[in-house]
């Protein structure tokens, strides 16, 4: 990975940033760096790492975030990732769920730096890829500056360069993981602090992070921004900042979809069903004229059985219907 320049990332997230929703993402934005859903240490080492970890040569440049908090079994599993061709390997410190603080991992990480660190130091051992860690600013009582500032210093002390921290803390008791990203109030000023006090770190910031002029004023205080729901459910806006920040001209939306059409009909001959793929383009023209009627056509046809392509032109065909009536 090359971190000389600003960074543009799609944050990981459960059940979205899958390998299907990551070639779309490709198509929007060239330069963006995409990122796994969280997988387990022990289900990469034990499991199908087929269906769990493989990609498509077009993803990268693309990270792997792992979740745990065994030193060997994370040093194993990042060998795993580096040897299937990520680019990177991220350490999850920053899931607040009641299933990920049972296995002793995500954001009540926050609360044992020496242990990061630990695991830091061991994957950093196993691969010659990055080793990076996404945290908050801390969990539950934990809510100074100074405590993050000891986080970050003892992480970066076994080798941490790179740190996506959302700009939140986390409750681990008393809030859903939906209201984890909602409820506790954002501090960008923290983020911005932690880069002028660790100059020599690279620093990307994450959390309710939406349009082109939002990321363009992180920019000036962090080395990059990272964006979650709004480049899920409003996917344009990865090109508009793929073309504000690198010159990248701005695709034909319809375009997009035709540069899609050989990936979709390649899984789609080898069994896969549609719905597992076009459900990651629903929001592709949102905000736009026809918007609903593509989004319509997609929900109603794309999960039956023998659902292929004809079923993504019927949606587009009825975007421009709907939108050439409003028009009239």
């Amino acid at each position: 990975m090359n971190y000389n320049e600003k960074i543009i990332s799609v944050a990981p997230m459960m059940d979205w940033t899958d390998r299907h929703c990551r070639v779309f993402h490709r198509l929007l934005a060239p330069h963006a760096l995409l990122y796994t859903e969280m997988v387990t240490a022990p289900a990469v080492i034990h499991g199908d790492r087929a269906r769990l970890l493989g990609f498509d040569a077009s993803e990268h440049p693309v990270a792997l975030q792992l979740g745990g908090s065994e030193p060997a079994e994370l040093e194993q599993a990042a060998r795993i990732g580096a040897e299937l061709g990520y680019d990177e390997i991220n350490l999850n410190v920053g899931c607040p769920s009641d299933r990920v603080q049972s296995g002793r991992f995500g954001a009540c990480l926050m609360r044992e730096p020496a242990l990061v660190a630990e695991c830091v130091a061991a994957m950093r051992a196993a691969v010659s890829v990055t080793v990076t860690v996404k945290c908050r600013l801390g969990v539950d009582e934990q809510d100074e500056y100074a405590d993050l500032e000891r986080f970050v210093e003892r992480v970066h002390a076994a080798g941490c360069t790179l740190f996506v921290v959302h700009a939140r803390k986390a409750w681990l008791q008393g809030l859903s993981p939906k209201e984890n990203r909602e409820v506790p109030p954002l501090n960008y000023e923290r983020v911005y602090r932690l880069k002028r006090d660790f100059p020599q770190l690279t620093i990307v910031i994450n959390g309710g992070i939406a349009g082109v002029g939002e990321v363009q004023e992180h920019l000036r205080h962090v080395d990059g921004a990272m964006l979650g729901r709004t480049a899920y459910h409003e996917p344009y806006r990865l090109a508009e900042l793929e073309h504000a920040l690198f010159g990248t001209p701005l695709p034909d939306r319809d375009a997009v979809l035709q540069r899609l059409r050989p990936y979709v009909e390649a899984h789609l001959a080898r069994g896969d069903r549609l719905q597992h793929i076009s459900r990651h383009i629903l929001g592709l023209y949102q905000g736009l004229p026809g918007a609903r009627a593509f989004r319509r056509v997609l929900s109603e046809e794309a999960h039956r059985a023998n659902a292929g392509w004809d079923v993504v032109e019927r949606a587009l065909a009825a975007r421009r219907g709907e939108s050439n009536r409003r028009a009239a």
